[in-house]
C-alpha cells in the first residue's frame, strides 16, 4: 500500500487517573475510531491517513495500551472506555462524532450509543464480540473463561492468546499477515517513533488478563439504543458472512434487534489493516450515508 502523507496532530488528554495518547487527522465531519484488543490507535493508521482527505479522524490508544498510561485499568470496564472516548473527543475540540469501532472498540462504541448519544453523529460497530446474544452462548463463555484461566496459569498470556487467536473462526495466517503489514506501515509513518509505549508482552497481559472477559461477557442495551435515537449501521466481514460465524451471526443478530442497516465490509475481523483501501471505500459510503440521514 502507498504511504499517504497526512498532516498529524498529537495530543494527550488525562482522564481519571490517566493520560491517553491521541492523533488527528485532516479536516471536515469528525470520525473517532476506537481500536480493537490491543488498543493501539496505529491499528487504524492506514485507513485513517486514507479517509483524511475527507474527515477529521481522531485515533487514540486505549488506557493500559501503546502509549497510554495505565494505572487504572485494574478492574476494566466497558463504561470507562466509553467515558475515555468521549474524553478524547472532547480534546480533540469536537462534541460529536461519527464512531467506528472494531472489536472491543466496537463494544465500547455500543456503550457510548447507550451512555452518550448526543456524542454519536452515527456509530459503526465492527463485528462486536457479544457472544451472549447466541443460542450456544454457554459454549462460548467457557471457551472465553478458559483462554482467560490458560493466561493466569503455567501458559501465561501468550499461550492464552495462541489459543484465542485460533478458537476465533478467524482465518490466522491471513489475521497475521494483516497485523504484520500494519506494523510496517505504522513504522514507516509513525510521527514520534521513539515515543515510549508498552511492550508487546505487557499488551497482551491486558488483553487476556483485564480486558477478555469483561469485553465478552458484554451485553448491549438494545433497547435503550435504540430510544436514543442513534443512528446505526452493524459492520460485518465477508469471511464472517460467507463462513457463518459466531462474529458473522452476533452482527445479524444485533442489526435485527436494533432494526438497524447491516454492511458487508471486504475481509476479515482486521481487514482494515491488509486491505485498507477497499474497507475504506465502504466505510466512505457508509458515512456518507449516514451524513445525508443527519442533513
Amino acid at each position: 500500500m502507498p504511504a499517504y502523507k497526512t498532516n498529524v496532530q498529537i495530543g494527550h488528554v488525562t482522564t481519571e487517573g490517566d493520560t491517553l495518547y491521541f492523533e488527528v487527522r485532516g479536516q471536515g465531519d469528525p470520525l473517532l475510531m476506537i481500536s480493537p484488543g490491543g488498543g493501539d490507535a496505529d491499528h487504524f493508521m492506514q485507513i485513517a491517513d486514507i479517509l483524511s482527505d475527507e474527515f477529521k479522524v481522531i485515533t487514540y490508544d486505549r488506557r493500559g495500551n501503546a502509549r497510554s498510561t495505565g494505572n487504572y485499568p485494574q478492574n476494566f470496564e466497558i463504561s470507562q472506555q466509553s467515558r475515555d472516548a468521549a474524553a478524547i473527543l472532547r480534546a480533540a475540540g469536537e462534541t460529536s462524532a461519527y464512531v467506528l469501532g472494531n472489536s472491543s472498540g466496537a463494544n465500547i462504541a455500543l456503550d457510548l450509543a447507550k451512555t452518550q448519544p448526543h456524542a454519536c453523529r452515527a456509530v459503526i460497530p465492527h463485528e462486536p464480540p457479544v457472544p451472549g446474544i447466541l443460542p450456544e452462548s454457554k459454549k462460548w463463555s467457557r471457551f472465553f473463561a478458559s483462554v482467560y484461566k490458560t493466561g493466569c496459569g503455567i501458559g501465561g498470556p501468550n499461550l492464552a492468546a495462541l489459543r484465542f487467536i485460533m478458537g476465533i473462526q478467524e482465518p490466522v495466517k491471513q489475521l497475521s499477515k494483516a497485523h504484520k503489514q500494519s506494523d510496517e506501515y505504522a513504522k514507516d509513518q509513525r510521527i514520534q517513533p521513539d515515543q515510549p509505549r508498552i511492550s508487546n508482552t505487557d499488551a497482551v497481559n491486558v488483553l487476556i488478563k483485564n480486558e477478555l472477559l469483561p469485553v465478552t461477557n458484554y451485553l448491549p442495551d438494545t433497547d435503550r439504543i435504540m430510544k436514543n435515537g442513534v443512528n446505526l449501521f452493524i459492520g460485518m466481514g465477508s469471511w464472517a458472512s460467507g463462513n457463518k460465524t459466531w462474529l458473522g451471526r452476533t452482527a445479524m443478530i444485533l442489526a435485527d434487534r436494533l432494526g438497524c442497516e447491516m454492511v458487508t465490509f471486504p475481509g476479515h475481523h482486521g481487514s482494515f489493516m491488509d486491505m485498507p483501501e477497499k474497507w475504506s471505500s465502504v466505510l466512505r459510503d457508509v458515512l456518507h450515508r449516514a451524513q445525508k440521514k443527519n442533513s
